[in-house]
């Protein structure tokens, strides 16, 4: 009880509520534009956490989660442009309602009630499962944090979008990144190239800054030349839900949070997956599944629901475990290690206080997402028509200015723009940034559990096989790697027995 009473105590606080509604306020801007990602919002905003005291920054970066992803639906619904992958879905029907019959603010409205539920569902269940499964983490030693950290990594090949050379090589990036500084346990210097800046390592706000907004800018730019601009003029009427419109989607509403909160759960998935699988369970399970694709209301609150219950699922490996769901908590598990926080088993026995601050902000977040979204749904459909000439030079400047200010280098900026070119060469070529980031957080976690292994066995390789939650974890870890090979094996002999 004391600790839940020392987490309101941090949340309100002034300047943390602030930066709550704050966050929540940007997040469904940046959401609501196509272009911009959960993940850019996220990374570019990331050095405004360190203004903040104590947790209030990790709450300003869940509002940007939480306000992202349902931001996302205003565009799709509006312009059947989807402001984030994980709204693709919710313009199979959200778009011929607002616009074959005329309702969008009926959609506006579904897709806000359905979010926050989602979100808030999400929540709840964090709640009461990561406090267990951290009590059983909490038996792991070295060489079941090593295990875990490879399973970490062995995810790439399910976010790196079908191609698994890619996603490994994404990953190897990341890990060699991870490697670049003074080592540790032998003080050797490694990859400094003879400069004094990399013996500390590169830091990770530039590069993540680099990665996932300054890339984006160089592609929105791109695409700014492509495709001329163009102005919408959207009239909406009431926004809230109809009690029979509720009662319709029900059903459907908890169906899709349980399944955008297991997914979440999964690592390596994410709020598009969800989104899709929630949509089509909701069209399979239907009575009016003959309507689905023509504006029905089930068609909305399904692939919204499913997206930002991923939001709470995602934090359970990534609290818990140390294991990011998605990419935007691998960006949020870098910013709980830059505030000192580790995620992992401990974290909920050394800062119960922070978890439960954690875990309040979130469900808050959700809540002050749906406020804004029936009170301020006028305003937010206007920022589809900020043209991309004054967005980008603004978001353009940020970048450089949240690079400079993490640590008041230049040397910084110089590796943000690297990577920022790095990052916009290799979306051209589909690769993950997600496989990097991932890279660069684990690979240090491995690194050091695996020669604290060694050490413990005296340099036996075999204390990784003789340990059962550690063999497990590998092996588990070799099938999460090759599962793109065998994968479309499995389909196709489900389709035979369905046949």
């Amino acid at each position: 009880m004391s600790e839940i009473l020392a987490a309101l105590g941090q949340i309100f606080v002034p300047i943390n509520i602030i930066g709550l509604i704050f966050g929540t306020f940007i997040g469904i801007l940046i959401g609501a534009m196509p272009g911009l990602s959960v993940n850019m919002g996220i990374a570019l905003l990331f050095p405004l956490t360190f203004a903040f005291q104590g947790i209030g920054g990790i709450l300003m970066l869940l509002g940007i989660y939480c306000g992202a992803i349902y931001g996302g639906s205003i565009s799709a619904i509006l312009l059947k442009t989807p402001g984030t992958p994980a709204s693709a879905a919710t313009t199979l029907d959200g778009y011929p309602m607002a616009v074959k019959y005329k309702q969008p603010g009926r959609a506006l409205g579904l897709s806000t009630f359905g979010s926050m539920f989602g979100g808030i569902f999400s929540t709840i269940c964090l709640i009461l499962l990561a406090p267990q499964l951290a009590k059983v983490a909490l038996q792991f030693s070295k060489p079941e944090y090593f295990a875990l950290a490879i399973f970490g990594i062995s995810i790439i090949t399910s976010v790196s979008s079908g191609s698994i050379l890619k996603g490994i090589i994404g990953g190897v990036i990341g890990l060699f990144i991870s490697t670049i500084g003074i080592d540790a346990m032998s003080g050797k210097v490694r990859f400094t190239f003879g400069t004094t800046y990399l013996m500390g390592g590169l830091s990770f706000v530039p590069v993540l800054i680099g990665l996932f907004a300054f890339s984006q800018v160089l592609a929105t730019m791109e695409e700014c030349y492509k495709k001329p601009y163009e102005k919408y003029d959207v009239t909406i009427n009431k926004v809230f839900p109809s009690p029979s419109d509720i009662k319709r989607v029900f059903v459907t509403l908890i169906r899709s949070s349980f399944i955008g909160t297991f997914i979440g759960c999964v690592p390596g998935t994410g709020g598009d997956i969800a989104s899709f699988i929630s949509y089509d369970q909701a069209k399979r399970w239907s009575k009016y599944k003959d309507n689905f694709g023509n504006g029905e209301p089930e068609g909305i609150i399904a692939p919204e629901a499913g997206n930002n219950a991923v939001s709470g699922g995602a934090m359970i490996p990534m609290l818990t475990l140390g294991i990011p769901g998605d990419g935007a908590t691998a960006i949020m598990l870098g910013a709980l290690m830059v505030q000192g926080l580790q995620p992992g088993p401990l974290l909920f026995t050394q800062h119960a206080s922070s978890v439960y601050a954690i875990f309040i902000g979130l469900l808050l977040a959700n809540i002050v997402m749906g406020f804004f979204g029936f009170s301020l749904i006028r305003i937010f459909t206007k920022v589809i028509n900020i043209p991309k000439e004054i967005l980008l030079p603004i978001v353009f400047t940020l970048t450089f200015v949240g690079a400079y200010s993490y640590n008041n280098s230049i040397n910084d900026v110089f590796v943000m723009v690297f990577f920022g070119f790095l990052g916009y060469f290799l979306n051209k070529m589909q690769f993950s940034m997600s496989a990097i980031v991932i890279g660069i957080i684990l690979g240090a976690m491995a690194e050091a559990n695996f020669r604290g292994s060694l050490i413990m066995s005296d340099g036996s390789l075999a204390i990784f096989i003789t340990r059962p939650i550690c063999a497990i974890f590998l092996f588990i870890s070799l099938l999460s790697l090759l599962a793109p090979l065998y994968a479309p094996f499995i389909k196709k002999l489900f389709k035979k027995a369905k046949a």
